[in-house]
């Protein structure tokens, strides 16, 4: 696996301080957030000087009951080309459910949900992965992700699914130790001992992020400091196998580059550490097992759809009571639910407040409360820019916008995006983003 050093991942919003940063080996793009014909300048100029960049998907689902959709994948594929990267990253989880297998309306998450430790959920994953695989120009790799909840009548620990995962797939393995932090708090998972089961020669690089706990819940948010004890499951990683790369995580509130620089040092002083007990101990790390093959039974297309039908009945009725309130399926904690329930909600509004910044600019302080009481009774059946059309349209109908002028813009609004064709005339629209600039002065 090639040796990919310190790494961060890019971001719009710390584009030029990434840039500025000494010691910055490559960078981790999402995938979904860029366009191969139109790449930003700041990417194509770490790309001029050496920098690795990997894209790293959030949509795919390769956890769901569906196979992977072949237009999502020949995206990914397009990104991986357009940036030369080494392999693409994607996730362990299923973001949507519902449609043709299960017979019921489809369904978005609009966020990453857990897979069950089942093998039925082992068996459908090792298949979606390999037809990921085929289509890719280069290496998969899959990360373990943070959960709020846990699925009832598991038959594998998180360590155990990803070890067979690997050895039947040869799909390689992106640690996320702040999951493993996440997953510890919320759901008593021994940090420790999920990475002794786990096939360490696999690891393609480590993830690692901050977080805050609130109630007793860990809330993996890619917004606060690295924590002490997320540092210390990196130390042990490192004690154990020399990570081929590790990268810092921050997805808003974003500090200084100071502070950056300074969570950079402290997750080189835990790998340092770990090096250091692992040279101790005179071992190279752990090896479980006879290592990564990807030669069992089991892997390629199957014709059998009766795993895939149970899973995704499982997956729609846990993504329903998530997002649409209908009853919780028996074994499920309930006050998780209602906890992860309520973080979708908030995760959809700010996430639609991002691609679409004017409707938050049109409906002001009354904005997030207006999109919280509509997604109580609206879920989310496509993607992001399409809930933000759809909110508009339902604050236009059920009289959410009292103010005339704020009714009056925020038609304008929808009726510019609703149609085939913008209504509005560019030069009229840009025109009227200069006066808001104006104004603003």
């Amino acid at each position: 696996m090639e040796r990919l050093g310190t790494g961060i991942g890019w971001r719009p919003e710390i584009a030029d301080a990434v840039e500025a940063m000494p010691g910055i080996d490559w960078v981790e793009v999402v995938a979904e957030n860029v366009c191969p014909g139109h790449l930003p300048e700041s990417l194509l100029r770490l790309r001029e000087r050496g920098v690795t960049v990997v894209p790293h998907g959030v949509a795919l689902g390769l956890g769901g009951a569906d196979r992977p959709d072949e237009e999502r994948l020949t995206a990914l594929a397009e990104r991986a080309e357009a940036l030369g990267s080494p392999l693409v990253t994607e996730h362990i989880a299923f973001v949507r459910a519902g449609g043709r297998l299960t017979a019921s309306p489809r369904l978005e998450a609009g966020h990453l949900l857990p897979v069950p430790r089942t093998r039925d959920a082992l068996d459908v994953l090792c298949e979606n992965i390999r037809i990921a695989q085929d289509a890719l120009p280069v290496p998969l790799a899959v990360e373990n992700i943070a959960a709020l909840i846990g699925w009832p009548g598991e038959e594998m620990t998180e360590g155990q699914f990803l070890y067979d995962l690997a050895d039947r797939t040869g799909v390689r393995l992106l640690i996320d130790v702040a999951n493993l932090h996440t997953n510890h708090v919320n759901r008593g998972e021994d940090p420790a001992k999920a990475l002794a089961e786990l096939p360490l020669e696999a690891i393609a690089y480590v993830h690692v992020a901050g977080g805050f706990e609130r109630d007793g819940v860990w809330h993996d948010s890619h917004a606060h400091p690295v924590p002490r004890p997320v540092l210390g499951i990196l130390e042990d990683l490192a004690s154990r196998v020399a990570p081929p790369g590790v990268l810092l995580e921050r997805d808003e509130n974003f500090p200084g580059p100071g502070e950056l620089e300074r969570e950079l040092d402290s997750i080189r002083g835990a790998v340092e550490a770990g090096r250091r007990a692992r040279e101790t101990a005179g071992s190279a790390g752990h090896v479980a097992g006879a290592g990564v093959t990807g030669d069992r039974p089991g892997c390629g297309p199957s014709s059998d759809e009766a795993p895939r039908q149970r899973l995704g009945l499982a997956q729609a009725a846990l993504l329903s009571a998530l997002v649409a309130g209908t009853p919780v399926p028996e074994g499920f904690d309930r006050a998780r639910l209602r906890v992860q329930a309520r973080a979708l909600a908030a995760k959809r509004a700010d996430v639609v407040a991002k691609v679409a910044p004017e409707l938050p600019e049109i409906l002001g302080e009354g904005y997030r409360a207006a999109f919280l009481g509509y997604a109580q009774r609206r879920p989310m059946t496509g993607g992001y820019r399409h809930d933000a059309l759809a909110f508009a349209e339902h604050v236009l109908n059920e009289g959410g916008a009292e103010d005339a002028r704020v009714r009056r813009e925020l038609r304008t609004w929808w009726l510019d995006r609703s149609g085939p064709a913008p209504r509005t005339r560019p030069h009229a629209r840009l025109a009227r983003a200069t006066r808001k600039v104006l104004l603003r002065r």
